[in-house]
């Protein structure tokens, strides 16, 4: 399959980023979302991310210019309707996401491909939802898009090897290294870091350790790259949360309970990075000035 242009839907750090290195690989991208003003935000954010690019003398501005002209700004999914590959990128709701996919199904060319980033929410289920089953796969992209070489190409049990084969290939014109994964709640990544993040808010809880002190022992002793306390910051508490409740929900095991801690952080506003509070406490600009200490009263 020649893919040339894409769709992505959702304007948000995930879907500027797959927007972004679809650009980058030279295909026309279509950024949509329910508010221009939203996509528009995206693509200044784009434009800041390539600039401190050229800045370092790693892309020249002329390729920045082209990047940048390749995605069309959209608030109205007909603007979709001749994309080769659709790839959803909205909030973490089952029934959210299968609105938009029936949808998308009127709408997009009969051979298009529609595609969910979702990070743990049943692909076979969304795309039950469409009369293109066979042509229905998970794409998991990892936060930052731009940065993380994993795309974990989800299997529903409807999925055909045509478009199996053809994501694969997509995802390396991305740059990307494609791993295929079944179906299944959390597919691999976050399943595992589930089990080791979800300690973390019972750990604080007891008193164990702070977030810094945590970090600190993950990184050092487990060499990871960034702490379970950095890592739910960046990515969002209520995100983590949605993973987690996703992997309680359908194993109805007592080891994925979420701790009352998070679901406290997340009544609080404490999200993380995006909020300025979360395990940690962020400046205006974004930086870690230490612990929160409210998670300690």
């Amino acid at each position: 399959m020649d893919i040339k242009k894409v769709g992505v839907i959702g304007a948000g750090a995930m879907g500027l980023g797959i927007a972004q290195v679809c650009a980058q690989a030279g295909l026309s991208v279509v950024l949509n979302d329910l508010n221009l003003e939203l996509v528009e935000k995206a693509l200044k954010r784009i434009d800041k991310i390539l600039g401190k690019a050229v800045e370092k003398g790693k892309l020249s501005s002329e390729a920045k210019t082209a990047i940048i002209a390749k995605i069309n700004k959209s608030s109205e999914l007909k603007d979709v309707a001749d994309c080769d590959v659709v790839i959803e990128a909205i909030v973490e709701n089952m029934e959210i996401k299968k609105s938009l996919f029936k949808q998308l199904d009127e709408i997009c060319k009969p051979d298009a491909i529609l595609a969910s980033n979702t990070s743990s929410l049943s692909v076979s289920e969304l795309a039950n939802v469409t009369k293109r089953p066979d042509k229905f796969i998970g794409m998991h992209f990892f936060n930052p898009v731009q940065m993380m070489k994993l795309i974990e190409v989800v299997r529903p049990l409807q999925v055909s090897s045509d478009t199996e084969n053809a994501i694969m290939e997509l995802s390396r014109k991305l740059g990307k290294e494609p791993v295929p994964v079944k179906d299944s709640p959390g597919f691999v990544v976050n399943r595992i870091l589930a089990m080791g993040s979800g300690e973390v808010p019972f750990m604080l809880q007891e008193g164990v350790a702070t977030p810094e002190a945590i970090d600190k022992c993950m990184k050092l002793g487990a060499n990871w790259r960034m702490g379970p306390c950095e890592l739910g910051d960046f990515v969002g508490i209520d995100i983590s949360m949605a993973t987690r409740l996703t992997l309680y929900k359908e194993f109805g095991e007592d080891k994925y309970r979420p701790c009352l801690l998070t679901t406290q952080m997340i009544r609080a506003g404490f999200l993380g990075r995006k909020t300025g509070k979360g395990y940690y406490i962020y400046d205006e600009e974004g930086n870690n000035i230490g612990n929160n200490p409210a998670l300690f009263k």
